[in-house]
């Protein structure tokens, strides 16, 4: 028996883009999407865009996953940092075309984006139980005390995303803050978005708790001004922000004395330094006496 062939009848499935908050994948909550197209102009895909109120949930989630992320070892940070790389590793092909049309790029440029992207969670997840010996250690003090530093993360960090660069950056301002045990709520490249919400579906299989990293797009200058201003972030990253949007939000970071990363410009494609792990970190210093020994006073 022949079979027939309908490929020219075939209806192309579409993908729904969807927000990443807590874990899962809601649409957002004000119902609105916004066209994204190419650097082409050519409609790609319909993104949700976010309402304050998808800001709000995004803290809520990201604030109640910062005590078992903060609290779980740096070894197990960096496994589940390598674990990011190597799901994406698996969906290269994905991330290729999708970087490829955000950014205007050739297939051959795209997936040279997407292997360094891999290669910058790699690099972090190595340094996960490592920044605390180039942060961190013993003082040396005029007294009978034992005086250790430690650093400790800040807390619920808002992260905006670069807006030209929609992934290699993206994964570059996301992977130090998660690395040093901090949540992030993410804001997506406004014109870009859909390798970050992308990224979304690699985060929630690869052992990453819910809420630790929290994926919103839209409007930039509508979703930032509440995150800065919001009471129970701790810090705001502004790599995503121009000058006059960064200094409205700096203002707004004020009131509750927020920790804030200026926008600088930046190459993605070179190694990073320590400067964005260290950026989201506080430090502990810790004094004890040391005690004395037997009636010569020697003290250990």
């Amino acid at each position: 028996m022949s079979t027939v062939d309908r490929t020219n009848e075939r209806l192309s499935v579409f993908k729904t883009y969807k927000l990443y908050v807590g874990g899962k994948f809601p649409r957002s909550e004000s119902g609105r999407v916004y066209e994204v197209t190419d650097s082409k102009g050519k409609w790609l895909a319909n993104a949700p865009q976010s309402s304050r109120k998808d800001a709000r949930d995004a803290v809520v989630a990201a604030r109640k996953a910062f005590g078992g992320w903060s609290g779980a070892t740096a070894y197990n940070r960096g496994q589940i940092l390598y674990r990011i790389a190597e799901m994406l590793e698996g969906r290269k092909d994905q991330f290729t075309r999708e970087v490829a049309d955000a950014e205007g790029l050739s297939k051959s440029k795209a997936a040279a984006v997407v292997d360094a992207a891999i290669d910058r969670w790699v690099w972090y997840a190595g340094w996960t139980d490592k920044i605390a010996q180039v942060v961190g250690g013993a003082n040396p003090v005029a007294g009978p005390y034992f005086n250790l530093s430690s650093p400790e993360p800040t807390g619920v960090v808002t992260v905006l995303a670069p807006q030209e660069s929609s992934f290699l950056g993206l994964i570059s301002v996301i992977a130090p803050v998660i690395a040093t045990g901090n949540t992030a709520i993410v804001i997506a490249s406004e014109n870009s978005p859909l390798p970050a919400l992308s990224l979304g579906e690699v985060l929630a299989t690869s052992d990453l708790p819910g809420g630790v990293v929290n994926i919103l797009s839209g409007k930039t200058a509508e979703i930032a001004p509440s995150l800065a201003a919001h009471q129970d972030v701790n810090a705001i990253d502004l790599a995503g922000a121009d000058e006059t949007l960064a200094k409205e939000l700096e203002i707004a970071a004020a009131d509750n004395l927020k920790r804030v990363l200026r926008p600088q410009p930046v190459d993605y494609a070179q190694t990073p330094g320590t400067e964005r792990l260290t950026a989201f970190l506080e430090t502990k210093t810790v004094w004890h006496p040391t005690g004395s020994l037997g009636a010569g006073g020697s003290s250990y």
